[in-house]
C-alpha cells in the first residue's frame, strides 16, 4: 500500500464492463439498510471505490441511487490519475465527479462506500486492514458494501460492513444460467474465497445450498427461481438464519449473518 501522504492501495487491473455491477447496483437501491444510512444524512455521499480503467459503473450506479434518492452525491475514487483524467468527462453533472484516492477515500467521509473487485487482488491478511482503513473514514452510520462479481455482472457477491465490522453475506446470480449455487465460491469476497474448505463455515453454507439445489430438482419443471426459491426454503429449514426479503430471493439472492460464515472455522 502507498505511505499515508498519498493514495493507500495498489492499482487494480482495471477491467470493467457495462452493467457489470448492476446486482449490487440494484440491490443497494432498495435495501433497507442503505436508505437509512442514506436518508439519515443532510447531503448523503456515495463513494465509488477503485472503479478501474472506465468510469462507467460508476455512472450507471449513480444513475440507480439517484432514482430513489435524488440528494445523492457520488464520488468515484481510483488510485491512477491517468484513469481519473479518464473518468473526469463524465462528471458532467454537479452530483456526479472523479478524484484520485484510495482506502484513506481522499479525505471524504462518505455515507456508503462501494468497492468492488478490488481487494479480490490484494493478499487475504491484508482484508482487515484495509476495511478498517474505509470504516474509519465513514460518517455516521456509513456502510462499507465490499464484493466481487464475475466479468458479466452474473455471479456476484458482497459483505456488508458497519463501525462495527461484518454484518452480512449476500450471494447474487443470474438463475437461468446457474449450474449450481457452488459455482458462486469462485466469486466470494477475498475474506472467504480461500476458506471454502471442509471445517470452514462458508463451505458449509455452500455445500448445503448444493444439497438444497439438488432436492430441489424437480422444482425446475417451473423454471429455475421456482428452484432457488424451494433450494433457500430448504435451507432455511436446516438451520440457516435466512435475511433475504421474498421479492429479493425471486431475482437470485440469499443474504445470511456474518456469523454464520465468519472465518475461523466451526
Amino acid at each position: 500500500m502507498a505511505g499515508a501522504r498519498g493514495p493507500v492501495g495498489a492499482p487494480t487491473r482495471g477491467t470493467t464492463n457495462p452493467n457489470r455491477l448492476r446486482r449490487v447496483d440494484r440491490w443497494l437501491a432498495g435495501a433497507p439498510e442503505v436508505s437509512a444510512a442514506l436518508r439519515r444524512a443532510p447531503d448523503p455521499l456515495v463513494v465509488d471505490l477503485g472503479y478501474g480503467a472506465s468510469p462507467v459503473t460508476t455512472v450507471e450506479m449513480a444513475a440507480r441511487l439517484r432514482r430513489v434518492h435524488p440528494r445523492v452525491r457520488v464520488l468515484g475514487l481510483e488510485i491512477d490519475p491517468e484513469r481519473v483524467a479518464v473518468a473526469k468527462p463524465a462528471a458532467r453533472p454537479p452530483w456526479l465527479d472523479f478524484r484520485q484516492g484510495g482506502f484513506e477515500l481522499a479525505g471524504a467521509r462518505p455515507n456508503l462506500v462501494r468497492a468492488f473487485n478490488v481487494l479480490r487482488q490484494y493478499p487475504e491478511d491484508e482484508v482487515e486492514g484495509a476495511w478498517k482503513l474505509v470504516l474509519d473514514r465513514l460518517a455516521p452510520g456509513g456502510l462499507l458494501v465490499e464484493g466481487t462479481c464475475d466479468e458479466i455482472g452474473r455471479l456476484s457477491t458482497w459483505v456488508t460492513l458497519d463501525a462495527d465490522g461484518p454484518r452480512t453475506l449476500t450471494l447474487s446470480c443470474h438463475l437461468d444460467s446457474l449450474d449450481e449455487p457452488s459455482t458462486l465460491a469462485e466469486r466470494l469476497p477475498k475474506a472467504l474465497i480461500h476458506r471454502n474448505v471442509p471445517g470452514e463455515r462458508i463451505h458449509d453454507l455452500v455445500s448445503t445450498l448444493d444439497i438444497c439445489w439438488a432436492t430441489a430438482a424437480p422444482h425446475q419443471a417451473f423454471g429455475a427461481r421456482a428452484r432457488w426459491l424451494e433450494s433457500v426454503r430448504l435451507l432455511a429449514a436446516r438451520g440457516w438464519p435466512v435475511l433475504t426479503r421474498p421479492r429479493r430471493i425471486r431475482l437470485g439472492e440469499l443474504t445470511v449473518p456474518w456469523a454464520t460464515v465468519a472465518p475461523g472455522g466451526r
